[in-house]
């Protein structure tokens, strides 16, 4: 048995890359980062869009945002806990079939 804080692996110091001195990405790699990244920037919009207008309900329609429904929650912790919740999902399913459709689609247009 190790004692604590011994060792059973010698690590070696990595380096640093600058990123110069790197080779540029193919042409396919470089679109699919590209749509990767409008995709991530737009779900990411969205959700924010959604985060926001909460206290923008609040603000806005008190009268509405503070009604007690299922439980004695209100309509903005519902907003908050369950929808924001199920928006996560949908957002991460969404990203992850886009990205799954991008990655056939030029693997198709590769062969």
């Amino acid at each position: 048995m190790a004692e604590v804080g011994s060792s059973d692996y010698e690590y070696v110091e990595a380096g640093t890359i600058d990123i110069k001195d790197l080779p540029p990405l193919d042409a396919t790699t470089n679109k699919i980062m590209k749509d990767e990244f409008l995709t991530g920037f737009s779900l990411t919009v969205f959700y924010f869009i959604l985060i926001f207008s909460i206290p923008i309900m609040n603000w806005f329609a008190p009268e509405f945002a503070f009604k007690k429904i299922w439980g004695g929650m209100t309509v903005t912790w519902f907003y908050t806990t369950v929808i924001m919740m199920a928006m996560a999902f949908i957002i991460a399913y969404v990203h992850t079939t886009l990205y799954e459709k991008r990655l056939k689609k030029y693997e198709i247009a590769n062969k």
